[in-house]
Order: structure tokens, then C-alpha cells, then sequence
């Protein structure tokens, strides 16, 4: 690269650190629509800022250079708020995910890592999932139950539900890492991919040659996430990472069950699913901000911290004002009626937020005169007599049965919810209107259902184009296509144990 060319990048790059989100996001992700529809020198912008985030590390610091371009930033000021043409959607090919074209390697197994790697597939990206030859992903073997098999004579159950939750549109290879060769064909991959994610003890990869200082040398723009029980630093860094045992050390399992009951864990793994939700949310800043600087990143996620923070409004109530929270079963602290109350052959979920809703719900319950009683009047008074005020609605609500309620209590404005079983809550009419029970062939165990995704976008839908792969399914491809190895090369690894 010449000093011409490299002054060139520098006012590229210098224009686009200026250019709103929705330019860059579109500048970056949509060059079908941009070459459809943008200007001629829009599209050499595009193709300018593609070989400009190419810039090898040697020429990094040109991308800082201080440089004007009239033209250009002309050009991204007058289209910065633009969300390019009008497309016919009715005649238009479906537009690929927010992250399409992007690759990640998945070094994750078991719950928060493969979560987070899931929801990124979901928005596009192409995720490689790294497993044992030996096994995989531990949560293939977490069963019953298992996805029966389409073949009949195939007597021999495989797939965990547990792992077809959390693994869709990825694709399996299967890697020794602790052999020389795997870990050369690591560092292959990483010069091919965005992004990294993987939940080892820290400083286990790292002696593989795994390490963040040691894979950011060979691709300087990699997002490196790394997912542990406690974070990188710290006394119990080293300590590794448990759901259940972290919500019982940060908080959760202390307000969690009935009031004059034990300490209970929450009904999922809700710290991992929290942790996979914060690490995808960092990753995705991570690769935003690499278009600003250029540079990947290690980002740091623990299940710790990800606990504590959901701590919410009631770690909060502990910091500002030194009040221990107690465990209250489904009951708020501060909202009355506000949990589950036993109906005559069942349960049903009820909330007042305010007064006018406790109104109401008297109305509903024909005890009128209970919304003009001092004891009762304001959402304070009913804090304050809580257990008087339960009584008299249970002893109202077991007079009749769980439907009688509900439709009673349909359409007036009142919170309440039936407490559904897992089957009750798929066949939810809203939840099938939304898409959240999806269907797709899987080449062993035939159409099988998952849940769907929950974010649904206008535009660059997310998918779930792939079933959960089988253990090493796509090891050739990977090889022979992302990597571009010789089939005699694939041959050996095989042979010598490391693929």
C-alpha cells in the first residue's frame, strides 16, 4: 500500500467514523439494496469502506489520520437518516438477518455460551460450533428426554432435548484443541471469523495458545467474548461457573420461594439465560464499535455479575436505602393484590397496581364497599394490611371456579393471568399467533419443533434457517470450504486424532 492509497482509506475511514448508526449498519450490511438503489458513488463508498475495514494492523494508525472529504461527507449527511429505496416486499427476496455475513466461532458448550451463540445464529450470522471429538457438547448426553428417531430400526437416542434447544442454526465440527494440529486449525479459523465466544476456566485457553492476546495477534478485529462463572480478575476468577450455584451466591435463591419456606432456585437456568442474553448484547456493541476503531475486542461476561445486576429494584432497595429484601413467594413487597391466589379448583395470577384497579377488581368480585374501606382505600393501606385484605379476596375467589374468574375478569382492565403448565403455554393462542413454536427437519430425528424467536424486525428478519447439527456434521465443509484445506489435509487430521 502506498502513501496515496493509504491517505485514501484515511479519509474514508475518517468520514465514516463521523456517519450515524443506521448509515453504517446500512453502508455495512446491505450492499444488494445499495447497489440497487444508492448513487454510483455511494456504491464505491461501500466498496471503499469494505477494503478500508481490511486494513492490515501496519496501517492501522493511517485510519486515524485527521483528513476532510467534502464530497463524501456530503454524501453520508444526505443519506445518514435514509433506510435506502423502497422495496416491493411482495415481490422481493427475504432480506437476509441484521447479521448476515457475519462468521462467529462458538467454543461454548452447555447453556449461557450456546444461548448467546443461538441468538446470534437467530440474527444471521454463520456460528461454527468447536466440540469434542469425544462426546461434544455435554448437553447432548442431558437425557431423557431425547428427540425419537425418523428411522425406526435406528434403536439408538442421541439428541437431547436440552441440546436442540440451544443450538440451532450453527454448524458442528469437531476439534481436539489440546493437540498442536487443532489448535493450528484454531488459528486458521480465527483469521476467518468476527467473532469468538467461548466459557473456559480463564487462563485455560490461553494455554493452548487460545488466549485473547494470543488470537487478537492474528486477527486484530476479533471480538473476543469470554463467558465465566465470576469474570476474568477477581479472587474467584478462577472458579468455575455454576447456574444454580450462583443463585444461591448472588441473591437470587434468597428471594426466591414462599415466605416462611426454604430458599428455591427459579424454575430455568434463568442466571445462565440472563448471562447469554448480556454476552450477545456485548458482542454486538463490540462489532458496532469496531466500526468506529477498527479493532476487535475482549469482552469480558460472568454469570456473577450478570446475577447481580438483575438484582434490579431489589439490589437497589439494598443500596439506597439498606433494606434486605425476604422472600415473599409470588406476593410484591410494595403492590397489593398483587400474586396468586387459589380460586375454588385452581390459581389465578392478580394485580392492582393502583387504586383505580383495585376498584375495579371489587366491582368484579361484587365486594364493593372493600375499595371505600380506610383499611383498604389507597395501594399504603393495603401494604399495610396485607393479610386481612388476601383473606377476604381467596375466601371470595374459592366460591367459584378458575374459568368463572377469568372471564369475569376479561376485558376490564384488571392484570390477572391463569397459571399455565408447559403445554398450556405453547398452545397459548398468542403464542402461536407470534411464531413461537416453529417446526424443521433434523436429519435424524425428523420434523421436530423449537421455540421461536422473540424479537420479531420489520425488515431483516431473524430465522431459523438450520436444525441443531449432529456432532461434527460439518467438519469437511468447514475445512474444505472456510478454510480451503486439501482433502489429503483433512485426511491427515482425521488420521492423527485431531479433527
Amino acid at each position: 500500500m502506498n502513501f496515496s492509497q493509504s491517505s485514501r482509506l484515511a479519509t474514508i475511514v475518517s468520514t465514516v467514523r463521523r456517519t450515524s448508526v443506521s448509515t453504517l449498519v446500512h453502508v455495512s450490511s446491505k450492499p444488494s439494496l445499495l447497489e440497487k438503489g444508492l448513487s454510483r458513488h455511494a456504491s464505491c463508498l461501500y466498496r471503499n469502506f469494505s477494503i478500508c475495514t481490511k486494513v492490515s494492523e501496519e496501517h492501522r494508525s493511517v485510519q486515524d489520520t485527521n483528513l476532510n472529504n467534502p464530497n463524501l461527507e456530503s454524501l453520508l449527511l444526505s443519506t445518514k437518516h435514509q433506510t435506502g429505496p423502497v422495496v416491493d416486499k411482495a415481490t422481493d427476496e427475504q432480506e437476509p438477518g441484521p447479521l448476515h455475513g457475519i462468521r462467529v466461532l462458538d467454543l461454548t458448550r452447555v447453556l449461557a455460551g450456546p444461548y448467546c451463540t443461538q441468538l446470534l445464529g437467530d440474527l444471521g450470522a454463520e456460528v461454527i460450533k468447536v466440540e469434542n471429538p469425544k462426546g461434544g457438547d455435554d448437553t447432548r448426553a442431558w437425557g431423557p428426554p431425547f428427540a425419537p428417531n425418523k428411522d425406526p430400526a435406528d434403536s439408538v437416542l442421541t439428541e437431547s432435548a436440552y441440546f436442540l434447544s440451544v443450538n440451532r442454526n450453527k454448524k458442528s465440527i469437531t476439534v481436539n484443541l489440546r493437540s498442536k494440529e487443532g489448535q493450528a486449525l484454531i488459528h486458521d479459523l480465527v483469521q476467518k471469523v468476527d467473532v469468538l465466544v467461548e466459557n473456559y476456566v480463564p487462563g485455560k485457553l490461553a494455554e493452548m495458545g487460545l488466549g485473547y492476546e494470543q488470537l487478537s495477534k492474528l486477527n486484530p478485529r476479533l471480538v473476543y467474548a469470554s463467558i465465566t462463572g465470576y469474570g476474568q480478575t477477581g479472587p474467584y476468577a478462577n472458579r468455575p461457573g455454576y447456574d444454580v450455584m450462583i443463585e444461591a451466591e448472588a441473591g437470587l435463591m434468597y428471594i426466591t420461594g414462599e415466605e416462611h419456606g426454604p430458599p428455591v432456585k427459579v424454575g430455568v437456568a434463568v442466571t445462565d439465560l440472563t448471562t447469554g442474553l448480556y454476552a450477545h448484547g456485548g458482542i454486538l456493541a463490540a462489532l458496532f464499535a469496531r466500526f468506529r476503531t477498527g479493532r476487535g475486542q475482549h469482552v469480558d461476561c460472568s454469570l456473577l455479575e450478570s446475577q447481580v445486576a438483575t438484582l434490579a429494584n431489589i439490589g437497589s432497595s439494598y443500596l439506597i436505602a439498606g433494606q434486605e429484601a425476604k422472600r415473599m413467594g409470588t406476593a410484591h413487597p410494595s403492590i397489593v393484590p398483587y400474586q396468586v391466589l387459589e380460586t375454588r379448583d385452581s390459581h389465578i395470577m392478580i394485580g392492582a397496581g393502583n387504586d383505580g384497579q383495585f376498584r375495579t377488581l371489587c366491582k368484579v368480585m361484587q365486594l364493593d364497599s372493600l375499595s371505600d374501606n380506610p383499611l383498604y382505600k389507597t395501594n399504603r393501606d393495603r401494604v399495610t394490611n396485607r393479610d386481612t385484605l388476601i383473606r377476604i379476596l381467596t375466601n371470595r375467589l374459592k366460591s367459584e371456579n378458575n374459568k368463572f374468574w377469568l372471564k369475569a375478569l376479561e376485558g376490564r382492565g384488571v392484570p390477572f393471568a391463569p397459571i399455565n403448565n408447559i403445554e398450556g403455554t405453547f398452545k397459548h393462542p398468542q403464542v402461536l399467533a407470534r411464531g413461537m413454536v416453529h417446526e424443521i427437519e433434523h436429519p435424524k430425528a425428523g420434523k421436530i419443533k423449537l421455540c421461536g424467536t422473540p424479537v420479531k424486525y420489520s425488515d431483516t428478519k431473524p430465522t431459523i434457517r438450520t436444525p441443531p447439527p449432529l456432532l461434527g456434521q460439518h467438519t469437511d465443509e468447514v475445512l474444505s470450504g472456510v478454510l480451503g484445506y486439501a482433502e489429503d489435509k483433512i485426511r491427515a487430521l482425521k488420521e492423527g486424532n485431531a479433527v
